[in-house]
């Protein structure tokens, strides 16, 4: 009789992933790659009760490519709680605000939203140039090129 194979959190190993914002891939296509890796669902033992993914760094996130008309029609809404306190951002000026939120709030946008959410936000690290701390991990560096990976 054969067993059915179920992972332990204490077998996972998390592997470090860099990805370049600065390539020819848009915002959606970066995203959906770094959920992915955060969701694990490229490893062989991928178990969605368990979180099981992997750390994301995104570098060079100011240089970020959108299409179309999207700096200027997309639109970040947020309500401070209290009666007409809706307030909204086109992507243009968030991107001058705070290139890093926008790449944080697409990525959170494409997990899906139950209790390990949280924890995998916590290992998607986003900064605005090509300078991060996190030498030290020996990250492997993720060369996108039209939704292929190589590594």
């Amino acid at each position: 009789m054969n067993k059915t194979y179920s992972i332990k959190p204490s077998d996972i190993t998390r592997t470090w992933y860099i990805i370049d914002a600065d390539s020819e891939l848009t915002l959606g296509r970066i995203a959906a790659e770094a959920a992915k890796l955060l969701l694990g669902k490229g490893k062989a033992q991928y178990s969605s009760h368990i979180d099981c993914g992997d750390y994301v760094i995104i570098t060079n996130a100011s240089k970020l490519k959108v299409t179309g008309k999207k700096l200027d029609h997309k639109s970040y809404y947020r309500h401070s709680g209290h009666p007409g306190g809706l307030t909204s951002r086109t992507l243009r000026e968030q991107m001058d605000r705070d290139p890093s939120r926008v790449i944080e709030l697409a990525v959170k946008g494409m997990l899906p939203a139950n209790k390990l959410l949280t924890d995998r936000l916590k290992r998607l690290k986003v900064y605005i140039d090509n300078e991060h701390p996190h030498a030290p991990q020996s990250p492997v560096m993720l060369n996108l090129v039209k939704g292929k990976q190589d590594k």
